[in-house]
């Protein structure tokens, strides 16, 4: 496997967070007497924040406004971003070493900058990535290639030499879109697709401590 950088999704994959948004789902629902659907939090969370919010408002007839939706969603989210999400198991080791071994380092994420910018800072991982990228800069979320086309322009390598990590179904089939070489990552939420996400992707990983070295030649 050959690659000159790695492009990393963030909730479910880099960052040990999708119970937060879970939480976050089942009170919000809560709040306006809302039963919260087996799939709602599979269904949005490979989309973006606008994507997410316009899902909720068709799905449940709620009469705010998409802007509305996200600000609640950032203000319940705020906190446990900025104090208590952490990296996964293996993560921060990964990172370090494909930095010593000179691969660029870019993240791709559906989350605001107000969200994991604080949280990167926390665990002490910001620094190490050369470039950061959210579906918010762009015009689809994960369902299209979009975003990780950016971070493979900014990063100024090739797609075909970029290597994505995410953890659901549709952000691996546009990672493949995209040309790049795609890493399925274990999540719990996405269990359901696991067996389509390993057909798809060229490796599929339970942790960092199985992720995948560049060839010596990078």
């Amino acid at each position: 496997m050959t690659f000159e950088a790695a492009i990393f999704d963030l909730d479910g994959t880099l960052l040990n967070s999708m119970n937060v948004w879970e939480q976050i789902d089942i009170k919000f629902l809560q709040k306006r007497g809302l039963p919260v659907p087996t799939d709602y939090v599979v269904e949005i969370c490979a989309r973006s924040f606008e994507e997410a919010a316009q899902y909720t408002i068709e799905l449940f007839g709620l009469s705010e406004t998409i802007d509305d939706i996200i600000k609640e969603w950032n203000v319940m989210a705020a906190y446990e971003y900025t104090n208590n999400v952490k990296i996964q198991s293996y993560a921060m080791d990964y990172l370090l070493q494909l930095k010593s071994r000179g691969i660029k380092l870019a993240v791709a994420t559906g989350l605001p900058k107000e969200l994991f910018i604080p949280c990167l800072k926390n665990n002490s991982i910001l620094h190490l990535f050369d470039v950061l990228c959210s579906t918010d800069e762009v015009r689809h979320g994960k369902e299209c290639p979009d975003v990780f086309e950016l971070a493979a322009k900014r990063l100024r390598v090739v797609p075909e030499r970029c290597i994505v990590f995410d953890d659901v179904l549709p952000a691996i089939k546009s990672a493949k879109l995209a040309n790049m070489i795609a890493c399925g990552v274990y999540d719990k939420y996405s269990a359901h697709n696991q067996t389509e996400i390993e057909e798809i992707a060229d490796s599929y990983i339970l942790n960092f401590k199985q992720a995948p070295f560049p060839c010596k030649e990078v």
